[in-house]
């Protein structure tokens, strides 16, 4: 946790920049490298009844809330580790998670 949801960004280009990202960000939440996890799906995007394979760049930030100050640093860090790749500009969502909907291992989060 955090978990980054990259689409419409080739695997190739996530992968030359996921390290050093998730050091960065592991440093602003205050946590290990080892609490992110990062996929990159593969999308096919319509567009007027056409596919294409290259869809907009969306991450999508599922976490646990740390306040508007964290978020909007963890979002410019995300924003500009996009901004070294072809795709270029992104957009980010956040998505959060509440302690007591969270499970694992079949056990709530918050307990």
């Amino acid at each position: 946790m955090p978990h980054l949801l990259f689409r419409g960004v080739p695997a190739p280009e996530l992968r030359s920049i996921a390290p050093e990202l998730v050091q960065e960000l592991a440093v602003l939440c205050d946590c290990g490298v080892d609490n992110f996890t990062i996929e990159c799906l593969a999308t096919t995007s319509i567009y007027g009844g056409l596919a294409h394979d290259r869809s907009f760049p969306f991450i999508e930030i599922g976490w646990f809330e740390r306040g508007q100050e964290v978020r909007d640093r963890f979002a410019a860090i995300v924003h500009r580790y996009m901004e070294k790749l072809e795709s270029g500009e992104a957009e980010i969502a956040f998505r959060t998670y509440s302690e007591n909907a969270y499970y694992i291992e079949g056990k709530p989060y918050s307990s």
